[in-house]
């Protein structure tokens, strides 16, 4: 689900940036352009929300299984775009709490509401590359999760021990 809404929150972005910059990629109105940014961000967050809550396990799902599959079946950019929405993550992680420290010292000190509005557009333009990552590369973990799903089972490894006893002598020599 944050693939495709962080793929719409793209879209608009790249049509608004052509839109009001130059050749050169230069805004037409700094500021606007600016605010614009600043919604991109925000949005983005937004929709990354809910992943966020379960991403830890995803990743961790999606490292078993790649360790579960056969060779011939892993993409070989697997590892490395996994290994990237960890580093992602962890930074992500690493914002959250210091935007809740901030909150916190905020809380109590009384800001403008623009001071507040101004720290939060700059946590999250500060996420914007961590959360583009997970836009750039979480389709890997359905990705990976498909070829999973259609993998053979393990073959269960049989306990002696739970073996009837007639067949129990055969195991032990």
């Amino acid at each position: 689900m944050f693939v495709v809404q962080s793929e719409m929150i793209l879209a608009s972005w790249d049509s608004y940036s052509d839109e009001h910059t130059d050749t050169d990629g230069w805004p037409y109105d700094d500021e606007s352009y600016g605010w614009h940014k600043v919604q991109r961000d925000t949005q983005t967050w937004r929709a990354f929300e809910p992943v966020r809550r379960s991403a830890r396990y995803l990743l961790a799902t999606a490292r078993f299984q790649l360790q579960h599959i056969a060779a011939s079946d892993i993409e070989p950019r697997w590892p490395w775009r996994l290994s990237e929405l960890a580093q992602a993550y962890d930074r992500l992680e690493a914002l959250r709490a210091e935007w809740a420290q901030t909150r916190e010292a905020m809380r109590t000190s009384r800001p403008a509401h623009e001071e507040f509005i101004d720290a939060l557009a700059e946590r999250n333009a500060e996420a914007w590359s961590y959360l583009n990552a997970w836009a750039t590369h979480g389709h890997a973990l359905l990705d990976l999760h498909a070829v999973a799903l259609k993998a053979p089972a393990p073959v269960a490894v049989e306990n002696p021990a739970q073996q009837p006893a007639a067949d129990r002598s055969a195991v032990r020599r």
